[in-house]
């Protein structure tokens, strides 16, 4: 099998998978690694390495849920209305874990005065750069067997993040992706068609 298609069944096996449970199929060591490596081989523009990345497991996986439930149902208040919300938090907090996505800021700002005549794009090839971060990870998972989501509660959980975890203040929280082991597989995938999103010229 070529090293071209194995990478396209993982990108194809890559999926939202929101059936999870706190047992997953390999060592907690495994995942770290894995992360590790995502770091230092995921790409960035003028080789700024901005994406910082922060590991939760355990009890610290399910504290980061508990304090997005209280946030959230402060926020809408009516108790009726927020049992959607809390299912939904429930399901991540039944994960094994959560990779948190930042990105430093003082990195781009840097690159920001370093680059001057660029200025203005830093921030959205940071923000780049923290996607592929998320891809590569979530791909990586699905290799291993492990499901993943990923969620955006940023920024209303960033204070209470930053104060739990002791993170650096110039780190932005970008993304949240929950995993664990795959108690129900994703479903069935529309596509839109190819010729609607694609164009070839000169070939």
């Amino acid at each position: 099998m070529s090293n071209l298609k194995t990478l396209q069944q993982l990108a194809e096996k890559r999926r939202s998978i929101y059936v999870l449970n706190n047992q997953l199929p390999v060592a907690n060591e495994e995942v770290v690694n894995l992360v590790e490596h995502a770091i230092l081989h995921t790409p960035s523009s003028f080789n700024s390495q901005s994406t910082r990345i922060v590991v939760l497991f355990g009890d610290d996986h399910k504290k980061l849920w508990d304090m997005t439930e209280d946030t959230l149902r402060a926020i809408v208040g009516d108790e009726e209305k927020f049992v959607s919300t809390k299912e939904k938090i429930g399901s991540f907090r039944h994960g094994a874990g959560t990779v948190l996505f930042f990105e430093d800021q003082a990195v781009v700002r840097g690159m920001q005065e370093a680059a001057p005549l660029y200025a203005d794009n830093f921030p959205t090839w940071a923000s780049q750069s923290n996607a592929m971060h998320q891809y590569v990870i979530w791909t990586a998972l699905a290799s291993i067997e492990v499901g993943a989501n990923l969620q955006h509660y940023n920024p209303v959980i960033d204070q209470k993040v930053a104060s739990t975890w002791n993170i650096d203040q110039d780190w932005e929280l970008m993304a949240q992706m929950v995993f664990g082991g795959i108690e129900q597989p994703a479903g069935d995938k529309e596509f839109k068609p190819v010729e609607e999103r694609m164009k070839v010229f000169g070939a």
